[in-house]
């Protein structure tokens, strides 16, 4: 886990460890969420439509921790077992503290997430998430706010992405969709820390 890399951006704190979960773990947890996770799809009003969001989610975390983004109110589910191993192990290795995770499931090339920040209050000022990818590679797109700098990564199976300082107040990130036939399901696991 010493292979960490940080990405050159301004106003930004972005660390990157590939192969952060070896693959036969990697594995192991994709299959278990896969199977074990009560996912959902929600939809969004646009423009006075309901439009369904173009990935599965779901929340877990501790009681109380509630979360809203996107108009969409998220209450936790209670962790598992695996959720809080996996918790456990980034935890110790940030030395930061998180009370909950937020689970995206691309099924394929189609499901995608758009540009945003993760600024929501809840989050406080200068949030660490830690995004564990499982699964698919995605390439995974960073644009500053107002220079317009763009970057770009391919997350891969088992591979770690920690944003932290001020990377939300001034940058924009998103999974764009893709045509390659050869995108499978991916699942990615956004630890947060809810503070409001």
């Amino acid at each position: 886990m010493s292979n960490w890399q940080l990405l050159d951006l301004e106003g930004a704190t972005v660390q990157y460890c590939p192969n952060f979960f070896d693959q036969v773990d990697a594995t192991r947890y994709l299959k278990h969420f896969i199977q074990n996770v009560p996912w959902k799809q929600d939809t969004l009003k646009f423009s006075g439509k309901e439009i369904k969001v173009p990935r599965l989610t779901q929340w877990y975390g501790d009681p109380g921790k509630g979360y809203t983004y996107s108009g969409i109110r998220n209450e936790p589910l209670p962790w598992d077992s695996l959720l809080l191993d996996i918790k456990s192990t980034i935890q110790d290795i940030l030395e930061e503290e998180f009370n909950s995770v937020l689970l995206n499931f691309y099924r394929d090339g189609k499901d995608s997430v758009g540009w945003h920040s993760d600024d929501e209050k809840e989050l406080g000022d200068q949030p660490c998430i830690a995004s564990l990818s499982l699964g698919s590679s995605r390439r995974f797109e960073l644009k500053h706010k107002n220079t317009g700098q763009y970057v770009y990564l391919d997350l891969n199976h088992g591979d770690l992405l920690v944003m932290s300082g001020t990377t939300q107040q001034f940058w924009k990130h998103q999974i764009p969709k893709s045509n390659s036939p050869d995108v499978k399901p991916r699942i990615n696991l956004t630890f947060r820390n809810i503070v409001k």
